[in-house]
């Protein structure tokens, strides 16, 4: 394994949720993206804050600024078609041309994540080459760059993890698609009851449209070039 397919690892690793066997691994974690010459001197400096507070901080609380940031809020969703399908049945063939296109490269996901989320990506990354990593992560530039924003607006020191995402895939994202990203509503992470209802009504169409067939993917994430345009509740229509 190079460099690189440690990076991808790493940063697979410090997206994760937090486990007592994460914080036990950090420093090596650290170590690793520190190392990462593909980054520059600013970009592994702001990492260190994550870095540390996952390595010493009280599991519980890493547990909870977890779940209150990913899980609870869906535009800081790490389910990546999240961002560009909702639930439309789009959403659904895109997943199963993703896991087609791991399965062919020898890769089963060990997770019951859907084959999108970003965790689950980059692992799968940190077995292909450089380049191949460096497209697909271009693929989703403006989704990184939409999560690096809002990340910063919570002040939270996950949006490094981001901003590197975005440099490692050496891609300018379009500013264009990233303003319709950011200009779409936010869900409350404190509502948990409408957060209930929201994820009740939502079902994740895992399989493609009958009567549209299944959609190509170029690169594994080529259906992410423009962003979805929910309901104002985010409720499927």
């Amino acid at each position: 394994m190079d460099h690189f397919d440690r990076t991808m690892k790493a940063l697979s690793l410090i997206l994760s949720y937090p486990t007592r066997e994460l914080q036990e691994a950090m420093p090596e974690i650290g170590g690793v993206l520190a190392a990462e010459s593909r980054l520059t001197a600013a970009a592994r400096r702001d990492l260190r804050p994550l870095v540390e507070v996952l390595g010493v901080g009280d599991i519980y609380d890493l547990e909870e600024a977890y779940v209150v940031l990913f899980d609870r809020s869906r535009s800081l969703s790490l389910n990546l078609f999240e961002h560009v399908h909702g639930e439309s049945r789009d959403r659904g063939g895109a997943m199963v041309s993703l896991l087609e296109s791991y399965r062919e490269a020898g890769f089963e996901p060990a997770t019951s994540e859907l084959p999108d989320h970003l965790p689950v990506l980059l692992e799968f990354l940190a077995t292909r080459s450089p380049g191949e990593a460096q497209e697909v992560l271009a693929d989703a530039a403006h989704i990184l760059e939409a999560l690096t924003a809002r990340l910063a607006k919570r002040q939270s020191p996950y949006g490094a993890v981001f901003a590197a995402l975005l440099q490692l895939s050496g891609a300018t994202a379009d500013r264009e698609i990233v303003a319709e990203l950011l200009a779409q509503p936010e869900d409350d992470p404190n509502d948990l009851e409408a957060l209930d209802q929201i994820w009740e009504e939502s079902e994740v169409k895992f399989g493609p449209d009958p009567d549209a067939g299944c959609p190509a993917s170029r690169d594994l994430l080529a259906r992410m070039d423009r962003p979805v345009t929910p309901a104002p509740d985010w409720a499927a229509e």
